[in-house]
């Protein structure tokens, strides 16, 4: 990295949901928490693609967005949804995001870890 380069400062959430009382199967459900959680975020949707497994089964899906990306994995036969939040710069609200998909599938527990990223920049998750 050069002197003059500016910093990047990433953070990168994941979180898995279980006891999700959504119907998981349900693909504009998911569509619609990916959708809000980038707004709340902050961030810009540049596309985004979601793939119903057939009736029962799950959605997978991303959200491609300017500062990176969002995306779940969802299991309705246990309840359970994998998600994985990547955003650049700390005026995303990525905890806000994260809610917000909460709100939507219904967990019973959230289990989270995070992880920084980033260069030019000593301390990236606060």
């Amino acid at each position: 990295m050069t002197a003059s380069a500016p910093p990047y400062d990433g953070r990168h959430l994941l979180a898995d949901l279980h006891g999700c009382r959504a119907p998981l199967d349900n693909i504009g459900l998911v569509e619609r928490a990916l959708r809000d959680a980038a707004r709340i975020a902050g961030a810009t949707v540049l596309d985004l693609r979601l793939h119903h497994f057939g009736e029962g089964e799950g959605v997978t899906g991303i959200a491609l967005l300017a500062e990176s990306h969002i995306s779940i994995h969802t299991w309705p036969e246990h309840g359970y949804a994998a998600l994985d939040f990547f955003l650049c710069g700390r005026r995303h609200d990525i905890e806000g995001a994260l809610a917000e998909v909460e709100d939507a599938l219904k967990p019973a527990d959230v289990q989270t870890r995070a992880i920084a990223r980033g260069y030019g920049v000593t301390e990236l998750v606060g």
